[in-house]
């Protein structure tokens, strides 16, 4: 299939309705995805990316249907990952000497992973590419996020080809964001930049005031993942600049797993001591061994602060909790508050244990903890509850999302 965008840019990709993992089982897509090349026929013929491997006899087959594969002057590769760039190696056996335009690290990018020495062109921010009609130019975008991004403008149609900035893994026939479905369009861009984007917050934000300095005119943003954005495209930018500077909304987020209900009981009695302190307060509670890990840390970003719980296992924690941890820990969230909890039967040191994984995240840790001695009774549930009234109280003269 293909769509026309303008008089000389049309979509080309592939809509990936069954997708459900990403990056291996890292990432949860629940919405499926699009994978999204495009194709600019001017005085010179352009294709910026290609699609996932597992759909590249598909995508030139369709390809040869639009455009003689000879007569494609240029490829961009605006990133080398292979969701973008799968089907470069067999384009290539077709067109072997195209030349691909992309930064100094794509080179070392495609070059790592497909082993070819193509007719490479490095670009830097600034390069352009008369292609007839208008120039292309090229602006790097390091960390956006992998070391080779790059974004591709096309200076004419005021067209932002972004690749995986200010994309989502939402799948879509329609294509545009005014055509989607908002609350989930919403979602899953929260999803994708809490999850992928997060770690490079002071990137994004470098990037985008470097973005817009340029004072550059943009009617469309086109991202390599679901909605191209033509209906006000400047808002996820914004939403961008928003998300990238410590994020948070009224919200507390608590996270457990539990062997026998003590941890559960636990958390529950917490949420209730927040919500009788605070009823602004959106309170929300997960199991982290029965959901979706990438769902949970969408709702972490979200939060103001978390409290995490577990129960002592072999001298340490249940692993559903240590994994989430992990995860989050990598994501380098900044600004949030934190504290950890859990019930035990003898040694009990989950709490230490978590309260040190939180302090290595960059949580600012509230206080040491919260310990109950096998199945909480009415008074330690009544201690849960005063816990979180007193996790209210810290967050007291914080600003309100």
């Amino acid at each position: 299939m293909s769509i026309k965008i303008t008089d000389k840019v049309s979509w080309v990709g592939k809509v990936d309705w069954e997708l459900k993992k990403f990056h291996g089982e890292e990432l949860s897509t629940h919405k499926g995805s699009t994978y999204n090349s495009y194709l600019i026929q001017d005085e010179k013929t352009v294709l910026i990316d290609t699609v996932w491997t597992p759909y590249r006899d598909e995508f030139i087959a369709r390809l040869q249907k639009y455009v003689d594969l000879d007569k494609i002057d240029y490829i961009v590769a605006n990133h080398g990952e292979p969701d973008h760039s799968g089907s470069l190696p067999a384009l290539m056996k077709l067109i072997p000497n195209t030349p691909i335009y992309c930064t100094a690290n794509g080179v070392k990018s495609l070059r790592g992973q497909y082993h070819q020495d193509w007719d490479f062109q490095v670009v830097k921010t600034g390069t352009k590419l008369d292609i007839g009609s208008q120039e292309l130019m090229f602006i790097e975008a390091p960390m956006l996020h992998w070391p080779d991004t790059m974004f591709t403008y096309a200076m004419g149609d005021g067209i932002l080809f972004s690749n995986d900035a200010f994309g989502q893994h939402y799948a879509t026939e329609s294509l545009y964001n005014d055509k989607a479905d908002p609350a989930e369009l919403q979602y899953e861009c929260l999803k994708y930049y809490a999850n992928i984007l997060t770690p490079f917050n002071r990137q994004v934000d470098r990037k985008i005031k470097e973005f817009v300095a340029l004072n550059l005119p943009v009617n469309l943003i086109c991202p390599s993942h679901g909605v191209i954005w033509r209906d006000n495209p400047l808002q996820i930018v914004q939403q961008y600049s928003r998300w990238a500077d410590s994020y948070q909304e009224n919200q507390v987020t608590i996270l457990y797993d539990s062997m026998w209900d003590s941890t559960k009981k636990m958390a529950q009695a917490i949420a209730r001591g927040i919500t009788a302190a605070d009823q602004d307060i959106i309170v929300k509670i997960y199991n982290v061994g029965q959901r979706d890990k990438n769902d949970i840390i969408t709702e972490v970003f979200r939060s103001r602060a978390i409290l995490v719980g577990s129960s002592t296992i072999n001298r340490g924690i249940l692993s559903a909790v240590a994994g989430i941890l992990e995860e989050i820990k990598g994501l380098s969230f900044s600004g949030k508050k934190a504290a950890a909890f859990g019930s035990y039967g003898w040694s009990g040191e989950s709490v230490k244990i978590i309260t040190q994984e939180l302090r290595d995240g960059g949580f600012d840790i509230i206080n040491e903890g919260l310990r109950c001695l096998w199945t909480p009774d009415q008074e330690n549930e009544q201690r849960c509850f005063q816990f979180g009234q007193e996790m209210v109280a810290t967050l007291e003269g914080w600003q309100k999302a």
